[in-house]
């Protein structure tokens, strides 16, 4: 762009063309924001914008999230009447959506005479890029109706949608969708299919999908990787990860994170350990924090936690938060109250108040029985007005997703699932389940604190799993935060006692319940 600013300083009296030429440049440079000043100076020399110019404008204020002054042009493309223009206002749809301004989005879109695929896919983008994937979804069944289909571009996005949802049956519609279309199944498609199918806890449909592509690329590699990673599958992990020399691809730093992280579920130390060791001297690839955080998950889980604590210490990179809380999180298994309460203050240091670090504290406090602790956590919250984690869990019904909070009453069929709770209960008992009440982060009696574990979001959502699905079908849960210890004993006997596959994804991983047994091993 230097040597361009030189060439159109030449020019006397640069016209349209020339001033969107250096706009159209800006806006896909390392400093969009010169666009703006490109426009303005052109509308200072009185030349008159149009629809290139807007649209131009307005992906610089897409890529750097500047949404007053995307406004500002919005206004400017009413005045000159370009509110027709179906590329400007894609754009400009674009933005708003982006940012989270879904409302003038969508005013924006159901104003539009005549819309193109691209107009529905920032719509749908927009949906995605602020977590509404429900609604994005709903747009893209709106869209299939009508007469403009969707593409390539939509059915990944909308495959994200349901990645993130865990909407296996969404999913398999929009995979079903895709096989009866045109639509070329490129590169893009299938690593979107496989991530829907592994986030999904669809491990098998998820490797159908990688052994099918006629092409594949690092991503799907490392998708693969990932995907046997959180579902457990370690050795499998390990396996894909010594395939690719023979497929010819060569690792990168995101492989590493997943085929550390695979060690990690699985507590294989002594692999991870020669694992990243040969990341720089035989693959040529530097370790960054990321990989130092999986090292550190990895000997932390497996009780290393002075060998974590020295690896944190002597790493050549600058600690963060992140890497703290992973060994934070090892003092929670582990029970190591000031360890723990270090790390803590550590990381308020460095980032401030975040709930998860004072209820990790309090939860190392109450395992303990040490309620002097577990309170004094607590006023500290308030004090710093930090509010907790609401937990939920989803789990998708003939289609339709349902969402449960902790101990929520307000689903339409509160009552059954409140009944089934209180067989699951009564059964849970007779198989000789003794309730785990040492993270419940109150001193209270033991029969408030059972009470405050059997209406967990995700116990909610099991027991309306088994008052509306089939007889023998797998109940797939999506929960926001971790499993506690008591769930997933719960969980397991559950499976047990229904004869039900139950797939559980939480915040950092995948169990798979079946007879009574876990595929974390109990160790998660």
């Amino acid at each position: 762009m230097d040597y361009a600013c030189m060439a159109f300083n030449q020019i006397n009296q640069p016209g349209s063309y020339t001033w969107n030429t250096m706009i159209r440049g800006f806006s896909c440079s390392l400093n969009p924001l010169e666009s703006l000043k490109f426009y303005s100076a052109m509308r200072a020399h009185g030349l008159i914008a149009n629809s290139y110019t807007f649209s131009f404008t307005l992906k610089a204020c897409a890529r750097v999230s500047a949404i007053s002054e995307a406004q500002e042009l919005h206004t400017e493309i009413t005045k000159v009447g370009l509110c027709w223009d179906v590329n400007v206002i894609n754009t400009l749809i674009h933005v708003y959506a982006n940012y989270g301004e879904l409302e003038n989005a969508g005013k924006l879109f159901d104003e539009m005479p005549y819309r193109t695929v691209v107009s529905w896919n920032a719509m749908v983008g927009g949906f995605n890029h602020r977590g509404c994937f429900g609604d994005a979804l709903d747009l893209f069944n709106l869209m299939r109706g009508g007469l403009q289909k969707p593409d390539g571009v939509t059915v990944a996005m909308v495959l994200s949608s349901c990645a993130n949802l865990g909407a296996l049956g969404k999913g398999q519609l929009v995979h079903s969708y895709l096989e009866t279309s045109d639509i070329n199944m490129d590169l893009v498609i299938g690593n979107a299919l496989m991530d829907m199918y592994a986030k999904c806890g669809s491990l098998e449909d998820c490797q159908k999908v990688f052994e099918r592509m006629t092409k594949r690329d690092l991503v799907s590699w490392n998708s693969m990787i990932n995907a046997f990673a959180v579902n457990g599958n370690a050795s499998d992990a390990l396996d894909i990860f010594r395939s690719m020399r023979s497929d010819s691809i060569r690792p990168d730093a995101i492989t590493f994170v997943s085929v550390l992280r695979a060690c990690s579920h699985a507590g294989l130390v002594h692999e991870g350990k020669e694992i990243f060791s040969r990341m720089k001297v035989e693959y040529g690839v530097e370790p960054e924090i990321e990989h130092y955080g999986c090292m550190v998950d990895l000997l932390g889980r497996a009780g290393f936690l002075e060998e974590a604590l020295n690896l944190i210490e002597t790493m050549p990179l600058e600690r963060n938060a992140i890497i703290l809380r992973a060994l934070l999180g090892a003092c929670k298994v582990h029970g190591n109250v000031e360890l723990g309460r270090s790390l803590v203050r550590d990381i308020l240091e460095l980032e401030g108040s975040h709930s998860g670090d004072y209820v990790s504290l309090s939860n190392i406090y109450a395992s303990r029985g040490k309620w002097e602790g577990a309170a004094r956590v607590r006023r500290m919250m308030r004090e710093s007005g930090v509010a907790k984690v609401v937990g939920y869990s989803l789990i998708e019904v003939k289609d339709t997703i349902h969402k449960f909070l902790v101990g929520d009453k307000s689903h339409p069929q509160g009552n059954s699932v409140y009944e089934m709770l209180d067989e699951i209960g009564k059964k849970l008992k007779l198989e000789g389940h003794l309730p785990n009440t040492s993270f419940v982060l109150y001193d209270i009696g033991e029969e408030e604190k059972e009470e405050n574990l059997s209406v967990h979001s995700e116990r909610l959502a099991i027991a309306f799993g088994l008052i509306r699905t089939r007889a023998g079908e797998t109940i797939r849960i999506v929960k926001n935060l971790r499993v506690c210890t008591d769930c997933h004993s719960v969980t397991k006997l559950i499976s047990k006692i229904y004869d039900r596959r139950i797939i559980v994804r939480d915040r950092s991983r995948f169990h798979h319940f079946n007879r009574g047994t876990c595929s974390c091993m109990d160790y998660w």
